[in-house]
């Protein structure tokens, strides 16, 4: 993600006064280069650089907006579409200098704003994109592709230019670059062998690579100049992150067969999940002494295997989902379980924690998982907030300065600012006779400050005295479908806004009827709205008219 800054040179024959007087020029022009080549402001400490933070922990110790306290009002700010949102997505943002990097299964990486989800740029890479960016000095850091097309690639933070990229010859659909101290780590894998790479960041050349005994599907973790992987041959590895030398190996239980975990690293401590030991539907978490590979402690997870996650550590705490469903809090220092919280599908993302809150993605099928993101107590575990999904996901979410960042097929972002959606029923006519047609429009606006995500329209009946003749969707892009009775009966209707809408947008349905009442007789109707969004104020969600059959 860092790239060279071209200095200019000043010649002997500038005098003092010269420089004196050009300085504030030269310093500005050199700024200027910089901010076109990297980022165009600095970036913050808050900032989720890579899939596991500069503190190798999944753990934002900076954040301050979000909290228990008010996690449960969290909203969709926006929601961006990459071009294959059917597919289960790896990739997992990284948000720098107000902008969220992404990668994608279309074969591109994504740079958004972050308040707003506009697209900056994308860059092709031909292979689809499943590990997750890392940003660092004003360059973009990700791999792409799969078996013996793996590439490494560099790319301007600000514009998407290619500045290098790097044929790995195996695996890169997994590991997530780390990048510390001007090298860029990352684990391959191939029937050619498994081995780390490290890369000059500055130029891509290779520094050295070092082989494993089996894939490293795992993103490294970089503490104290040591490397950390797990391999697939059921072992941890530490590796001298100057030159890959091996200086320990242990392992980490049973059979790790495409085991894609990624060890944390804290207090001298490495934290890994894994398969076995025993049999293969149960887990286990180990914690290693970092200088040694000594195992500290480990953990039996009855509910089954830890597969393609990292663990949460913050405050003395490790956290970690199972793909049995459920996420263990665990003491750091003894292994002892704190608590457990069951989810409604597999944890096999990696949990994120910031300001006493854990937020995690539950993946499965949909009929059965509801697919939720989920934010618990990190004290408790007890539930504060959750969001159903529509995509099998396996991204983990990301959490800056009051957003919540992360990619279900599309790009999502949860803030405060939440959807105020209104309803109402727009005049009927004066007079209304048998045989008439009568017409109720429904429109329903979203006052926001925030996209209001799966809007429906319910407690729609074709009100008594009345039979069902059409119904028509107009507003938003979305649209959206009705269920609804045949032509000439009666009964329930409910509308489904077909996408998000943005705020201060109308979306109407238009309900037409034929009035079989007699005069005198009174017709009712009424309807009700609602979102996937936190809605505050539910008062102005419902509506009610009436009028008499003349």
């Amino acid at each position: 993600m860092k790239s060279p800054i071209a200095h200019r040179k000043q010649t002997a024959s500038f005098t003092l006064v010269k420089l004196l007087a050009i300085a504030p020029l030269w310093l500005m022009l050199a700024t200027v280069n910089t901010s076109a080549y990297g980022q165009t402001s600095n970036p913050s400490p808050g900032d989720w650089t890579q899939f596991l933070r500069d503190n190798m922990q999944r753990w934002n110790p900076y954040e301050t907006v979000l909290g228990v306290n008010n996690v449960e009002t969290l909203g969709l700010k926006w929601r961006f579409d990459t071009g294959d949102p059917s597919t289960e997505q790896l990739s997992s943002p990284a948000v720098v200098s107000g902008v969220v990097y992404v990668g994608s299964n279309d074969n591109n990486v994504y740079a958004l704003n972050a308040n707003t989800g506009a697209k900056l740029w994308s860059f092709a890479t031909g292979g689809p994109v499943s590990t997750s960016p890392a940003v660092v000095n004003g360059v973009v850091y990700v791999g792409s592709g799969s078996n013996l097309s793996g590439i490494v690639w560099a790319l301007n933070a600000v514009t998407g230019a290619k500045l290098w990229s790097f044929v790995t010859g195996g695996n890169v659909s997994f590991s997530s670059p780390a990048v510390v101290n001007g090298v860029v780590y990352i684990g391959i894998g191939s029937n050619l062998g498994a081995e780390v790479f490290a890369l000059s960041a500055t130029s891509g050349t290779l520094l050295w690579s070092s082989n494993t005994g089996g894939e490293v599907l795992s993103s490294p973790a970089v503490a104290n100049g040591v490397v950390y992987v797990n391999s697939d041959d059921g072992n941890m590895y530490a590796l001298n992150a100057t030159n890959g030398t091996r200086l320990w190996s242990s392992p980490v239980g049973g059979s790790v067969l495409d085991n894609i975990c990624s060890p944390a690293v804290a207090n001298g401590v490495v934290y890994i999940g894994a398969f076995g030991p025993g049999p293969s539907i149960s887990g286990a978490i180990y914690a290693l002494n970092a200088s040694t590979g000594a195992r500290l402690w480990s953990f039996n997870a009855a509910s089954g295997p830890f597969m393609s996650c990292a663990p949460a550590v913050a405050n003395g705490v490790v956290y970690l989902g199972s793909d049995g469903h459920v996420l263990y809090a665990l003491n750091a220092s003894t292994g002892a379980q704190l608590w457990s919280f069951l989810a409604g599908g597999g944890l096999d993302s990696s949990p994120a924690v910031a300001n006493g809150v854990v937020y995690i993605q539950a993946s499965g099928n949909p009929s059965i998982d509801g697919k939720n993101l989920y934010a618990l107590n990190a004290g408790t575990g007890a539930e504060l907030w959750s969001f159903p999904l529509n995509n099998f996901a396996l991204s983990s979410p990301v959490v800056v300065n009051g957003m919540v960042y992360f990619e279900s097929g599309s790009v999502l972002a949860f803030g405060l600012g939440n959807a105020d959606l209104f309803l109402r029923i727009e005049p009927t006519p004066t007079t209304v006779h048998q045989g008439d047609l009568l017409t109720f429009a429904f429109p329903v606006w979203n006052l926001g400050p925030g996209v209001a995500e799966g809007e429906v329209l319910s407690n729609l009946q074709v009100p008594a005295g009345t039979t069902f003749d059409y119904v028509r969707i107009s507003g938003t892009p979305g649209l959206g479908t009705c269920t609804h009775p045949p032509y000439g009966g009666t009964g329930q209707i409910i509308c489904h806004e077909g996408d998000g809408m943005a705020p201060n947008t109308t979306w109407t349905v238009r309900l037409t009827v034929k009035v079989t009442a007699p005069a005198g007789t009174t017709i009712t109707e009424s309807a009700a709205t609602m979102s996937d969004t936190f809605d505050p104020n539910m008062a102005n969600n419902t509506a009610t008219v009436s009028l008499k059959v003349q």
